[in-house]
């Protein structure tokens, strides 16, 4: 009989520590359980999404893209440039001391409206050896809107004649504004002349609209 209440006694201490190391991997389980913490998510006010909506992409181009579109809504509604809309001259802009000559030709938008100009503008000159293309010399700016009144230019330049020779006589020059076909002859304000090359020497170059000044 005792024997048998020495074994009872030993079963109940035993499942009374099994009961406890149960609970207790419970415990700990509930602690480390993974997927406890993957639903704990931060609060949208957090600074970890500010901070992703600061670096946004779109945020950023999009004040840009909005900036651009306002510039290019006004171009949208206004007309390009037309050769008779435009009163055009041609100045020598020379000076004393450059390696090259400059004339600069002028465009005045005598249209009644504004229009928009942009690019090159086609240049000629005619000698008494045949015509020359002005090579497109630079970069050209945006499209810009030329007011109504207003003057915008652009320059050519051309080698001296300094070979002491009559080289090639200049007689005119031809300008065909940005995106026209129709031309305009006027007369060469520059130098009377260009040197005799045989084609290694500097061009007639033409640079972008706005480029007038020294140097193209």
């Amino acid at each position: 009989m005792r024997a048998h209440k020495i074994t009872f006694a030993a079963l109940v201490v035993a499942a009374g520590l099994s009961l406890t190391a149960c609970q207790n991997d419970d415990d700990a389980a509930a602690q480390t359980d993974p997927s406890s913490v993957a639903t704990a998510s931060p609060s949208s006010d957090g600074p970890g999404s500010a901070g992703s909506d600061a670096a946004s992409p779109g945020a950023g181009s999009g004040g840009k893209d909005t900036a651009a579109g306002a510039g290019a809504d006004e171009q949208s509604k206004t007309a390009k440039c037309r050769t008779d809309g435009l009163k055009i001259t041609a100045i020598d802009n020379f000076i004393d001391g450059d390696p090259d000559g400059t004339v600069a030709v002028e465009m005045k938008n005598s249209s009644g409206r504004d229009c928009v100009i942009a690019g090159f503008a086609g240049v000629d000159l005619k000698t008494n050896a045949g015509s020359i293309s002005a090579e497109r010399k630079g970069e050209p700016a945006d499209p810009y809107v030329l007011k109504n009144g207003k003057t915008i230019a652009f320059a050519i330049n051309y080698p001296l004649n300094e070979t002491g020779g009559s080289g090639v006589r200049i007689t005119g020059l031809v300008v065909t504004p940005p995106n026209e076909t129709k031309s305009v002859t006027l007369a060469w304000p520059g130098k009377g002349s260009l040197p005799v090359t045989d084609g290694s020497g500097s061009p007639v170059t033409v640079g972008p609209i706005g480029s007038a000044g020294q140097g193209g």
